[in-house]
């Protein structure tokens, strides 16, 4: 409850966007903690094409896709997995 979070709405899509305010690490390292993890994500970094060079936006590292494609338990158990993570990371400072 602690963590700002928000989930983009899907409008038919087979992923959500989540977007974690105030980050303290990029999603591209988050990336691979949770691929340590067996979780699988698609760092935001990726989809923000087309911004003038050398352009800070900072929500563009506070983003990732994920996919909920999978069974329903599998879903879960990888949500679980990117909430203990997110937690670490906003702790760690």
């Amino acid at each position: 409850d602690d963590i700002p979070y928000f989930i983009h709405l899907s409008e038919g899509a087979l992923f959500l966007w989540l977007w974690f305010e105030d980050l303290p690490i990029p999603t591209k390292e988050l990336y691979e903690r949770l691929k340590e993890r067996k979780v699988l994500v698609v760092p935001g970094e990726y989809f923000f094409f087309g911004l003038p060079e050398g352009a800070e936006w900072r929500h563009t590292r506070e983003c990732i896709r994920v996919s909920y494609t999978m069974d329903a338990g599998t879903v879960e158990a990888g949500i679980k997995v990117i909430a203990e993570e997110v937690t670490r990371c906003y702790r760690e400072g």
